[in-house]
């Protein structure tokens, strides 16, 4: 009996999330739909405009693995997480968010000074979200805050591909993977952004090596990562670099691969607000079904229902409540 369903390691960000109009974006002269990462000082100028012009919708804990871990750990999964916080405000709200939600960490009350990693998420009337995020001391992250232990006694072993603009992030990625192959722990990893795909190819090439066990990405990730311009060749690419995978595609639901055959997943119809964490939700959900041994289109009906949930609100995490709701929607 292994004593955590999954362990991960990933940025831990307070999210300040905004309503904008695309005119900001223009004014701006921020790309759209992507996660860009700015400095501290740059990032406090746009805040302040935002504040400034929109005012703040809602303040969360964040980060995509992070995310994914607490929709977990709702759901009833044991998870450990690994990251880093600053000894300041934001830092004790994180800690407070994460804290009480089940997960246990590497985190102890005496941290290092420093600035805890912010990311200021602009949402459309379209519901697509776009993220500046300031890493702040999450940029540090590194094998010292990985626990061998932790990994070795989880089913799977999972990261964000978000880690891949930090060198030492990136070593710790690498060497979680080498610890849970050695101990026949499962690797699973979700490429996070296209911006990742894009800008980062041969960092995520890296984080893939000789292969994973399974991979989530949306079909824009699948598509830049492979080269192609469908999703049945993109499909066809990712076969021979994950066992298993699956693809979000908004609206039009889930494609997904058990290793043997596709699996179709319809999406569930909702006014979508927010898209911010769809995919960290959809990715918690299904590790969470995989975890307790539901088959592959339990845990993408699983996975669909919860996404639909979040992107109908604003945040990228669902009530304690809204969890159950969600299993009793699917029966489980």
């Amino acid at each position: 009996m292994k004593s955590y369903d999954v362990y991960s390691i990933g940025n831990a960000l307070v999210d300040k999330e905004f309503e904008v109009d695309d005119r900001f974006f223009i004014d701006s002269g921020i790309e759209k739909g992507f996660m860009t990462l700015i400095d501290e000082d740059k990032q406090q100028d746009v805040l302040d405009l935002l504040m400034d012009r929109y005012g703040l919708k809602k303040r969360a804990g964040g980060g995509s693995a992070a995310n994914s871990i607490y929709a977990l750990s709702q759901f009833g999964g044991k998870a450990f997480f690994s990251c880093k916080v600053a000894n300041d405000e934001p830092g004790h709200f994180y800690m407070q968010e994460l804290g009480e939600n089940n997960v246990e960490t590497n985190l102890s009350h005496e941290r290092e000074e420093g600035t805890t990693g912010r990311c200021l998420v602009m949402v459309t009337p379209d519901a697509e979200r776009t993220m500046l995020t300031a890493l702040g001391i999450s940029q540090l992250v590194s094998v010292n805050e990985l626990n061998h232990d932790a990994i070795k006694a989880s089913t799977y072993a999972y990261t964000e591909g978000y880690l891949v603009t930090s060198p030492t992030a990136h070593s710790a990625v690498l060497e979680m993977k080498r610890v849970a192959k050695q101990a026949g722990v499962k690797f699973a990893m979700t490429f996070s952004d296209p911006a990742m795909v894009e800008y980062f190819n041969e960092g995520i090439n890296q984080f893939i090596g000789d292969g994973v066990d399974l991979l989530f990405c949306n079909e824009q990730e699948a598509k830049l990562w492979s080269g192609e311009n469908n999703l049945e060749s993109a499909c066809q690419a990712m076969e021979k670099i994950a066992k298993q995978f699956a693809v979000t595609r908004g609206a039009l639901g889930a494609r997904l691969f058990d290793g043997e055959r596709y699996i179709d997943i319809e999406a569930h119809k909702v006014r979508a607000i927010d898209s911010n964490g769809a995919g960290d939700m959809f990715s918690g959900a299904f590790l969470y079904g995989l975890t307790k041994g539901y088959d592959f289109e339990t845990c993408g009906k699983l996975a669909s229902v919860a996404a639909s949930l979040v992107v109908s609100q604003f945040g990228p995490r669902l009530s304690p409540e809204q969890h159950k709701e969600v299993l009793e929607r699917v029966g489980l």
